[in-house]
């Protein structure tokens, strides 16, 4: 009975993992092949774009006495 118990997780993880690997190969499978075969791939079908943050006012902020005491 225990091994019952223990075979079923293992048949259901290896499932979950062959059916994200088929959802993988689905998603860039044209990518993948055409990396394997050294040819350039067409423009990507979704562009990202990038956000930068710059901080300005990035003088060293100085604690009070009493706070630098505390510490």
């Amino acid at each position: 009975m225990t091994a019952v118990l223990g075979t079923l997780p293992f048949i259901a993880t290896l499932w979950l993992v062959v059916v994200l690997g088929a959802a993988v190969l689905e998603e860039s499978g044209a990518k993948i092949a055409a990396a394997l075969k050294g040819k350039p791939v067409g423009q990507p079908s979704v562009s990202t774009s990038l956000r930068v943050r710059v901080r300005w006012n990035s003088t060293p902020k100085r604690g009070e006495a009493r706070w630098r005491a505390a510490a």
